[in-house]
């Protein structure tokens, strides 16, 4: 543990310098009057280490910017900085911080904050806006999606604040955090500034469970017949795709996917029984819960009332949504990845291989026919998103990663490795796709990056800054839009609701059509990628081969608008 100095102009260039050696690699921006100061420091970086900063990257719609910090972590696991320009800038993302909250995303969001004087201090309102952009508390129209929320008052606290940020960011349950910037603050005259490396302030280590509560699990799964996993979100942790396979397989305990947004479990794992967790949970005499906000629909889901419910999460509770209502017998806050490994050592004292081999062999078949199943629901002569889900699968190479916003059907899909798949947010806050995709390929740039949509989505992704961003920081990613001219989840829920409906008679549902569509090829042709339009199913695997031989090869981005029923 020492004590460095370095020798700085301002307050702003000391903010920069602590967080590129706190780790962060990258400050996503869309800058506005209140980043003076930022701007001036970056200037003044790297003329050597003593000027050190974060590479800033401009992005032209701020919920790229979010989504990209939020791309980038899934792959790192390293938190990076956003900064938005004040309550405006705030407010355009706080859509992709919605989801980057649900998903314990942490990210350093800061933005500016409308100057406090109006004198003649350097950094002083100095322009109209400087009075209608301030607020009362601009922290507040986001304060129930973040960890915790700070205005920098003076140079004297940059490291405390930083690394209480980046500390209560990286904590479990992880997540987002806050800070405004006022210029004032920001531009004030520094002359020396001190700090500890490394931090004196690190992340809580996790929450680990006393040692008779995995005895207790351990003895409920033991005597269970009809055992059964649902993982949610306990993928993020890559380490747990190969624990949760080892423990499955060797209890002989079958694994279902429920609304994930990760890869939990290798597809072809004989233990792995699909999807949709309501026909197995209503089987089930036990049921281990990893990480699921929500493991079904309690009206569609009947469960025996002798099923014992165990829940691991870091916050079983999920306190942080007003209300839920699914039952639990134990619920232990501890990441699954940190969890399981110690429950499997408790099992394995009562639990022998001869006890579980005929419900292996029995799970193993039940699992062959749901693969069967779902290849024989492949039809070729239909654009549906059963078949374009087959073909993306085929086109795909083992160590692609697929960011999915809604179209794909992981039943037609397989993936072994940690990582490769994420899928949309389990808040659905449409316009994660390209913004994730693209910090992914910034964080994986030797990788194959493919992000699926639908139309809908795609224009929630702001496409056009999207698109502008992939040329200007060189990430070839390959988008493909599943046009079916309309929102379906929003038509899906209204005949849901009202089979016999008047909606339900019309060809098209009201506010679920998008008419007048744009070519959305073009998008991207006009930042300079490859754009090809698909309406024929046959023609679907050649254009994908094209598509991913511009991103291979030329180094462009490209995109399929796959017209789909």
């Amino acid at each position: 543990m020492t004590l460095e100095t370095i020798s700085v102009a301002s307050v702003s260039d000391a903010y920069l310098h602590l967080l590129a050696k706190r780790g962060v690699d990258f400050l996503f921006a869309n800058a506005g009057t209140d980043f003076a100061p930022i701007i001036e420091s970056l200037a003044r970086s790297g003329s050597g280490q003593e000027n050190r900063a974060p590479q800033a990257v401009p992005i032209t719609h701020e919920n790229v910017a979010v989504g990209m910090a939020h791309g980038y972590y899934l792959v790192t696991g390293r938190p990076q900085a956003v900064m938005l320009h004040v309550n405006v800038g705030t407010a355009n993302g706080l859509c992709a911080l919605m989801n980057a909250a649900r998903e314990n995303v942490p990210i350093l969001l800061t933005a500016g904050r409308t100057p406090l004087t109006d004198g003649k201090r350097p950094g002083a309102r100095s322009a109209p806006i400087h009075w209608a952009q301030e607020m009362f508390d601009q922290a507040g129209m986001l304060r129930e999606m973040v960890k915790w929320d700070y205005e920098l008052r003076n140079g004297e606290q940059i490291e405390t604040v930083v690394d209480r940020a980046l500390s209560i960011a990286m904590s479990e349950p992880k997540g987002p955090v806050y800070l405004t910037l006022p210029r004032e603050v920001l531009g004030d005259p520094l002359n020396d500034f001190s700090y500890h490396v490394p931090s004196r302030m690190p992340a809580n280590t996790p929450p680990v469970p006393a040692q008779d509560t995995w005895g207790e699990v351990a003895g409920l799964i033991s005597k269970a017949k009809k055992p059964l996993i649902i993982a949610g979100a306990s993928g993020r942790h890559h380490s747990i795709v190969k624990s949760l396979g080892d423990f499955a397989a060797r209890f002989a305990i079958p694994v279902v996917e429920y609304w994930s947004s990760y890869l939990c479990l290798p597809t072809d794992h004989p233990m792995h029984l699909g999807f949709e967790s309501a026909p197995h949970a209503q089987e089930a005499d036990l049921i281990l819960m990893l990480d699921c906000d929500v493991p079904w629909i309690p009206a569609q889901t009947d469960l025996s009332n002798d099923c014992k419910i165990i829940h691991i999460a870091t916050d079983p509770l999920f306190s942080r949504y007003p209300i839920r209502n699914f039952s639990c017998d134990i619920g232990i806050a501890s990441p699954s990845w940190l969890a399981l490994p110690s429950l499997h050592e408790a099992l394995e004292k009562m639990l022998p291989e001869s006890a579980v081999r005929e419900r292996r062999a029995l799970i193993k078949e039940r699992h062959d026919r749901l693969r069967a199943k779902a290849a024989e629901a492949v039809d070729n002569s239909r654009m549906t998103m059963t078949y374009v889900s087959a073909c993306v699968d085929a086109a795909k190479e083992d160590t692609s990663i697929v960011v999915n916003e809604y179209p794909l059907r992981r039943a037609q899909m397989s993936f072994s490795e940690p990582g490769t798949f994420f899928d949309q947010c389990s808040s659905a806050g449409l316009g994660f796709g390209l913004p994730a995709a693209l910090g992914i390929k910034l964080a994986a740039p030797e990788r194959d990056v493919i992000v699926a949509t639908g139309d809908g989505s795609y224009l929630f992704g702001n496409p056009v800054a999207c698109h502008h961003t992939a040329s200007s920081l060189n990430l070839p990613i390959l988008t493909i839009v599943c046009n079916n001219q309309g929102w379906g989840a929003v038509e899906r829920a209204t005949r849901s609701m009202y089979p016999d409906g008047n909606a339900a008679a019309k060809n098209r549902v009201p506010l679920s059509t998008i008419s007048s569509a744009p070519d959305y090829e073009k998008i991207v042709e006009a930042c300079g990628g490859y754009g090809e339009r698909v309406d024929d199913p046959s023609d679907l695997p050649a254009a994908l081969r094209r598509a991913l031989t511009v991103v291979r090869t030329e180094g462009r981005q490209a995109l399929l608008n796959v017209i789909c029923e």
